[in-house]
């Protein structure tokens, strides 16, 4: 597994809708759960999975109608990062929040 060079909001957005399941997402589903555009999507899932934390398949379900869709996992070593990364970017947040609200006044 690779380290990433760069991990902005958007990484955090997908990495933590990832982690919040034990099963694949699809694109289009980790796009709705994230508010983020497919063009911002895609791309981070293509760079994560040639960095070797996320895996993807292609959906077998012959009952479903509409096109097949590519789904998503988090690999282990993925997975532990992930959660580092998450932890640290709540940590991050969580410093630039004012304690009460007469703080940012």
């Amino acid at each position: 597994m690779e380290p990433l060079g760069r991990i902005g909001k958007a990484t955090v957005d997908v990495l933590a809708v990832l982690i919040d399941s034990d099963q694949p997402r699809w694109g289009l589903e980790i796009i709705k759960l994230t508010g983020r555009p497919s063009g911002s999507v895609y791309p981070l899932l293509d760079r994560l999975e040639h960095a070797g934390w996320v895996t993807s398949t292609w959906d077998d379900d012959s009952d479903r109608r509409g096109p097949r869709r590519r789904m998503y996992r988090l690999t282990a070593d993925g997975a532990a990062e992930a959660r580092r990364v998450i932890a640290r970017s709540a940590a991050k947040s969580a410093a630039w929040r004012p304690s009460s609200p007469r703080a940012a006044q």
